[in-house]
């Protein structure tokens, strides 16, 4: 397995979260989500964003609004609904909880995570 490979598998599983973060902040066209990915250095393409966007919106999670853009085409605007707002906050739980996990796995207790920590950071 090449580090490439890993990279996007793991990128892969918290997609559908980074998305709900960034529409969390404002509503967005997929274009511009797909810019803000590339920035964060989490590449995706169009044909993984749109699936994911209707599968969010058929959840009831998002909600879109069509606005004239200066440039070409109406843009289709998402943003969250409440319900997506409750789901984004349980997924920063469920994040945050998973972060704490891989380090007590990869650094031991709690304790042993703050010292190896220091640790790692002075060598």
């Amino acid at each position: 397995m090449t580090e490439d490979n890993v990279k996007a598998q793991m990128r892969k599983g918290t997609l559908e979260y980074c998305i709900l973060a960034i529409l969390s902040r404002e509503a967005s066209y997929a274009p511009r989500i797909i810019a803000q990915l590339k920035q964060a250095q989490m590449i995706v393409v169009e044909g993984t964003l749109y699936p994911i966007l209707t599968r969010q919106k058929n959840a009831g999670l998002l909600t879109y609004r069509w606005e004239e853009s200066p440039q070409g085409p109406p843009r289709k605007y998402y943003s969250l609904t409440e319900k997506g707002r409750n789901y984004l906050a349980t997924l920063d739980e469920v994040w945050n909880e998973l972060v704490e996990q891989i380090r007590l796995i990869r650094y031991g207790s709690p304790s042993e995570t703050a010292e190896n920590t220091t640790e790692n950071s002075q060598n």
